[in-house]
């Protein structure tokens, strides 16, 4: 497991019986993780001081519960990335914090190309990996289907200060752009792409990850440059274990361009236990 370990302004203090309490910035917030199956006991002192505990519905969703004043959205740092925080009604946040191992990577490989890298970030969220990139000198093009994300996205690009790099904000069914695209003749040096296990796109459009990511790898390997870079995978979907997606990766792409594959999973090291909470997966090609 690769852990995210670089944070000061975000923290996993506990995890237990279910839940994670973490630091963000200064607010402290308890949410729900089925991947925390232990039940240790509470280690940390802090659970009764969290400003905020989400809970689920047993009707699906949930809500939060507000047990101490706290900004309805605020700013945190990961190197030179400003990311706004703001509790959802899904329990999300805005920021995925275990995927500052993949920012890193793929900042890493983008300065060590040493030229021009053109990158498509497809389920682009909140924008934090699409930002990674245009710091390390990328252009990029970000995609989600969700207007209200690639709004949060730009905000936190101007609290970044890279408003005015090249980057193209769109708003469309990820799918469709793909194909769209290759119409074009649009080609990309990196694909990063983090799709949901199940949602919808702005037109009704159904996706479930198993049975689209195949052909959607397939389809996105045509955009790429007679001179790539890499292709990442990230899944939050249980069911699909890191070398599955290597697998695809590898059929799909080693075959025309050479290269290597790799996988693993991405996680957080829990302060008060020395632990670590598995948070997903990565697959990655990368062409040397």
């Amino acid at each position: 497991m690769r852990a995210a370990d670089q944070w000061r302004d975000y923290e996993l203090i506990d995890a237990t019986h279910g839940n994670r309490l973490e630091r963000w910035g200064e607010t402290l917030l308890v949410r729900p993780d089925p991947q925390i199956l232990w039940k240790t006991g509470e280690t940390s002192g802090l659970w009764r001081s969290a400003h905020a505990v989400y809970h689920r519905s047993s009707k699906g969703g949930g809500e939060w519960e507000y047990r101490r004043k706290m900004p309805q959205k605020w700013q945190i740092s990961y190197g030179e990335l400003r990311l706004i925080v703001s509790p959802t009604g899904f329990k999300h946040t805005g920021v995925f914090p275990e995927q500052a191992v993949n920012w890193d990577l793929y900042k890493r490989l983008i300065e060590d190309a040493g030229r021009p890298v053109k990158v498509l970030n497809l389920f682009g969220y909140t924008g934090a990996a699409t930002l990674a990139c245009a710091a390390a000198g990328a252009s990029v093009c970000h995609v989600d289907a969700s207007k209200g994300m690639v709004a949060w996205a730009r905000e936190n690009a101007a609290a970044s200060r890279l408003a005015d790099r090249p980057i193209r904000w769109i708003v469309d069914d990820c799918a469709k752009f793909v194909a769209r695209e290759q119409r074009r003749g649009v080609r990309y040096d990196a694909i990063i792409m983090d799709p949901p296990s199940y949602g919808r796109g702005p037109g009704g459009e159904v996706w479930k990850l198993e049975d689209s990511i195949y052909d959607f790898i397939d389809e996105c390997a045509k955009l790429l440059s007679d001179e790539p870079l890499f292709v990442a995978v990230n899944s939050y979907t249980t069911g699909l274990s890191p070398s599955v997606m290597e697998y695809m990766l590898h059929a799909r792409i080693t075959p025309r361009f050479g290269g290597a594959t790799s996988c693993d999973e991405i996680g957080l090291p829990v302060t008060a236990t020395g632990g670590a909470v598995p948070c997903g997966a990565t697959a990655l090609w990368t062409r040397v």
